[in-house]
């Protein structure tokens, strides 16, 4: 007796001689792409960069002490907003109300800075 049999299917290997390939449709080579950026980015790290170096083209002096750099900057903030202040005076509403509201601004960094010094050393203060 005689049998019939059918040919065996066609494998995978008979239809793409490449398999493997990451780049059977034209999409995967971008997630292929991403997939590596991905992995570089956990496996192979940059090295650190060099540590920042402030210029010190206007250096304050480290041996200043907190208290004076406050007072020095109490002071600065005392200046800025007596400026501010008249330069809105020569200003119109729009131009004026916003350079009013930077002097404001400037005048409770300057209250907070001396509330800093009253805490540093009350004694001095008085």
């Amino acid at each position: 007796m005689f049998k019939i049999t059918p040919n065996p299917p066609e494998t995978d290997a008979e239809i793409d001689p490449n398999p493997t390939s990451p780049y059977s449709t034209p999409g995967s080579r971008k997630l292929h792409e991403a997939a590596e950026r991905a992995l570089d980015h956990y496996l192979k790290p940059t090295p650190p960069s060099p540590p920042r170096r402030p210029s010190t083209m206007f250096l304050v002096d480290p041996n200043t002490g907190a208290e004076d750099l406050m007072a020095h900057a109490c002071e600065s903030m005392a200046s800025a907003s007596i400026m501010l202040s008249d330069f809105a005076a020569l200003l119109d509403s729009p131009y004026r109300n916003t350079v009013l509201g930077i002097q404001q601004v400037v005048m409770l960094g300057e209250l907070a800075v001396n509330r800093a010094l009253d805490k540093i050393d009350p004694a001095l203060r008085q």
